[in-house]
């Protein structure tokens, strides 16, 4: 049955009518369907039984209405069910309408956002179209059952407008409640519908207790400014510091921008303003370039960790030009490194703080009936000391671990690199692969501050390799599918020229990546030399299941040591340590990965072993890694640690977290924590306690205590946790 309410003109059928307008060609209709319905024949129109209106993406549901063309009125009797195409859910036992169903009374109501927020109130007045004004209202986003009546938290108010347009609630003469009893009381208070994602205003409170900075509380404020960008002030205060935390994000067409930061006043260093920035930008520039930018700056080496605002030892400011395309690579950039490590502060102006870098790589496929490569690479360091001096060698002498003579330095490097390089593969018949490649490089060094080395050295290293894989396959009448690869490679380089400083290639990785690779040197300082092979064997099976294992072992045997590798790399010598890496991977549940160096006698260099499940109730990951002391690379003593998280659900809305860091050389733990959180469809509440149990001549061991608690149905969803209602059998 069509209707339009302001102009009705004729009954049709029995039990449905449809009103048509005589003068409004574009004229907006109603559908009502009832059992019944009764038409005066002058100005009244009355429907019963299974009441339904859809008018303007509305709909109600009621028991019967009368509706009044003279007046343009709607009175509707209840149960009333009225809802708006928003979403937004209005129920009443009487109501008195427009025709239009924007404006009018409704008694004995209740208001449901987003089947989250729920508002009763004795009287709700619609205005507009727009505007819901609501009295003696009580709001809660808590499932109320028979056995408990109470909501865990409600808000009493005097009056309660809901702004559909701008997505807000305003409270009047508004009282907090827990559990029935009152807590605070606002004269007004504004708080956004659950469909508001971002909207200025305070953000959830947080308790924190920290042996360093005792109880505090942080208050954030969320400023909206416009649809891109948004700050977040927030007031961190304790009996010890005085501390204004804020952050600025920025979303552009081009790019964004985020910021974080915070400036402090405490009872640690009480005379001086302690603070720190953080910052990254990505911007997309003509071309398909992009520009990156990196800020990080900090006042003093302890405001990080004593705030608990990062953990970084060693932070990076810098700007970077990259763009990145199928067969070419370019890059340019500045970096400026700063130190925050005790053992590094002393001779902080002997290592590399100012850098420069630039790349251009192109892949010619097809080149020879291979593929063609063409590398120029730049690079610069500085140090801020100028000469070593008898101070400076003596810091030097000082550290742990101690930093030798001759790299207790001052020197300042620019280096520029050529490469040229080519590789072709052929399959044979009985699925052989054989691959050549080979590589010419060129290294141009502009040094100064150095009185060992000349001030401009150069050198050309050419390299060549053969390499063959032959790999078999099998699969199983389950469908299970092996796969069982040997790999040799016989590779030959040579360095010609100038020796050069090794700056970049310090820190050397030896695992299944690089094994057969011509260097594994990370860098372009380091160049393997003399005649080698490398000979490995992987195994992968694949589970009609989704089970999958894999194994890779090899080694590399050279003809000569040529004193290049040092350190836990586990390429020193003659011939390299065993790599052995294995994964097992049974569906998405569990997960073990292991990547070990050992000799001949099985002594491990290195060794890394994850372990990660994920169930249903039960998220749990740990890790053991043990690597041998290197001076060189910055261990003066073997490095075994043990890591362990841990979670599990003891149900829908209770969750119980475990972390653990152990130190097994020192035989004392690192870091503990646990936590426990609670969720249902009104509230989240997080409760952690945390252990820190390291030192440093800044930072003292500290225990810290965390405490939120946040409201759903304010622009939070509970309700993939709601509760349901116990059923009372009687």
């Amino acid at each position: 049955m069509r209707i339009r309410l302001r102009y009705i003109a004729r009954l049709l059928v029995a039990g449905w009518i449809a009103l048509i307008p005589v003068a409004t060609v574009h004229a907006q209709y109603a559908t009502l369907i009832a059992d019944s319905v009764q038409f005066d024949g002058r100005n009244t129109v009355s429907a019963s039984g299974n009441v339904e209106i859809f008018y303007e993406g509305q709909r109600v549901l009621a028991d019967r209405l009368v509706y009044d063309q003279a007046a343009d009125e709607l009175q509707v009797f209840g149960p009333i069910t009225l809802i708006e195409a928003s979403g937004q859910v209005l129920t009443a036992t009487f109501a008195q309408l427009s025709g239009d169903l924007k404006e009018g009374i409704m008694r004995g109501a209740r208001l449901v956002l987003e089947e989250q927020m729920q508002i009763a109130a004795t009287e709700i007045n619609r205005v507009d179209g727009r505007y819901t004004q609501l009295y003696k209202t009580v709001a809660s986003s808590c499932r109320v059952c028979g056995d408990n009546p109470t909501p865990l938290w409600q808000i009493r108010a005097e009056r309660i407008v809901h702004d559909q347009q701008e997505r807000q609630l305003y409270f009047d003469n508004a009282r907090f409640e827990v559990a029935g009893v009152p807590v605070f009381w606002l004269p007004h208070m504004r708080l956004p519908d659950p469909t508001l994602r971002r909207a200025t205003g305070f953000l959830v409170p947080s308790l924190k207790q920290t042996s360093a900075l005792g109880l505090g509380f942080r208050f954030p404020y969320f400023l909206k400014l416009g649809d891109h960008a948004d700050v977040t002030v927030t007031p961190f205060i304790s009996g010890k510091t005085r501390t204004i935390e804020g952050r600025y994000r920025h979303a552009l067409r081009w790019g964004n921008i985020e910021f974080n930061g915070a400036v402090s006043v405490d009872d640690i260093l009480p005379d001086e303003v302690r603070a720190y920035l953080f910052g990254r930008g990505e911007f997309n520039l003509p071309g398909d370039f992009t520009l990156n930018l990196d800020v990080e700056l900090v006042s003093d080496r302890a405001y990080l960790e004593t705030y608990d605002y990062s953990d970084k030892d060693r932070l990076s400011n810098g700007v970077e030009i990259t763009r990145t395309q199928r067969h070419e690579y370019i890059s340019a950039g500045f970096e400026q490194l700063r130190t925050l490590r005790d053992n590094e502060i002393p001779i902080e102006d002997t290592l590399a703080t100012n850098l420069v870098s630039g790349t251009y790589e192109r892949r010619y496929p097809g080149f020879m009936g291979g593929e063609g490569r063409f590398l120029f690479d730049l690079q610069g360091f500085e140090r801020e000391a100028e000469s070593v001096t008898p101070a400076l060698l003596s810091a030097c002498a000082s550290v742990d671990p101690v930093v030798p003579a001759s790299e207790c330095i001052a020197r300042d490097v620019f280096r520029s690199t050529l490469e040229l390089g080519w590789e072709r593969d052929w399959t044979f018949g009985n699925g052989l692969i054989a691959e050549v490649e080979g590589q010419l490089a060129g290294d141009f060094y502009i040094i100064g501050q150095d009185v060992a080395l000349d001030n401009k050295l150069t050198r050309v290293t050419p390299a060549a390799a053969v390499e063959l894989r032959w790999p078999f396959a099998r699969t199983a009448p389950n469908g299970a599918r092996d796969v069982i690869e040997p790999v040799v490679q016989l590779a030959w380089s040579e360095s010609y020229g100038d020796a050069v400083p090794n700056e970049d290639s310090r820190l050397v990785e030896f695992d299944e990546g690089n094994l057969f690779a011509l260097s594994r040197f990370p860098g372009k300082d380091g160049r393997e030399t003399g005649a080698r092979a490398a000979f490995g064997l992987s195994w992968t099976h694949y589970g009609p299941t989704g089970r999958e294992y894999a194994l890779t072992m090899g080694r590399i045997v050279r003809d000569d040591d040529p004193g290049l590798y040092g350190g836990a790399s586990g390429l020193g010598g003659g011939s390299s340590d065993w790599l052995v890496a294995g994964r097992l991977e049974f569906t998405d549940t569990l997960s073990v990965t292991n990547r070990s160096l050992f000799d001949p006698e099985f002594d491990f260099t290195k060794s890394e072993t994850r372990l990660v499940f994920r169930g249903e109730k039960v998220m749990a990951a740990t890790s053991f890694i043990w690597v041998d002391a290197a001076p060189v690379e910055g261990r003066s003593e073997d490095v075994a640690e043990w890591n362990m998280d841990f979670a599990y659900a003891f149900d829908r809305h209770w969750t119980g977290k475990v972390d653990y860091r152990f130190d097994v050389n020192a035989n004392r733990a690192a870091r503990a924590g646990v936590g426990l959180e609670y969720r249902n469809e009104c509230v989240n509440i997080d409760l952690s306690l945390s252990r820190s149990f390291t030192s440093s001549t800044n930072v003292e061991p500290s225990t810290d205590v965390g405490l939120t608690v946040s409201l759903n149905g304010f622009g939070r969803d509970g309700r993939p946790y709601a509760r349901s209602c116990p059923i009372i059998k009687g």
